[in-house]
């Protein structure tokens, strides 16, 4: 018990540590890499409360995709962050202010949950079979009961994608591109031959 009561402490401490630099770090890609460094954390969070699937999604989604992104953004794009930062100080009480309320509503609810909800008669998270996974778990639910949800989200997502294509393409004049059905319809008319292969004597066209 007293192991995963100093791995708890330890983690909650990084990731609280990570976030705060997240957002006090001078260097974006510093920022960048304290996300990552708070995502891992929050990632071994989820794995002490037995939601090995979140920390993975967490892991996958954010750390390998998210954050990369971000990583990749900000070293690729000058952006001038220092004008950006003008009016941190100016919005820093504010900020503070809705952490604030934000910290009393979770540590509010916390202690509603721990003292008079259901999941105080459970001391550890407890699954529907103690020789299924969790992951398993949620996906027997996931492709079972909710799998028209599923593809509904699938879809969404598609539409999503197609659209930034669509607005993000450009077409320039004067450049040259591959017609596939010219290509497919090519014949010996519209082809070229090779009749020669000595240098310098040429094609057929």
């Amino acid at each position: 018990m007293a192991v995963h009561a100093i791995a708890f402490y330890l983690l909650a401490t990084v990731t609280l540590v990570a976030g705060v630099c997240v957002v006090s770090a001078r260097s974006p890609v510093h920022s960048v890499l304290f996300l990552i460094l708070a995502f891992f954390s929050a990632a071994g969070l989820f794995v002490m409360l037995g939601a090995e699937f979140l920390a993975m999604l967490l892991v996958v989604v954010y750390v390998g995709a998210v954050a990369v992104l971000f990583l990749f953004v900000v070293m690729m794009l000058d952006v001038d962050f220092a004008s950006l930062r003008q009016g941190f100080a100016r919005y820093m009480p504010l900020g503070a202010g809705v952490a604030g309320i934000l910290a009393f509503e979770m540590i509010l609810v916390s202690t509603a949950v721990s003292t008079g909800g259901a999941a105080r008669l459970n001391d550890t998270p407890q699954a529907s079979d103690a020789d299924i996974s969790n992951a398993e778990t949620i996906g027997r639910v996931l492709y079972t009961d909710y799998i028209y949800f599923f593809q509904a989200a699938g879809l969404v997502l598609l539409v999503a994608m197609i659209g930034a294509i669509v607005l993000t393409l450009r077409h320039k004049p004067g450049v040259r591109r591959q017609v596939i059905a010219d290509q497919v319809a090519r014949g010996p008319a519209t082809g070229m031959r090779v009749i020669s292969i000595k240098p310098g004597a040429g094609i057929d066209e």
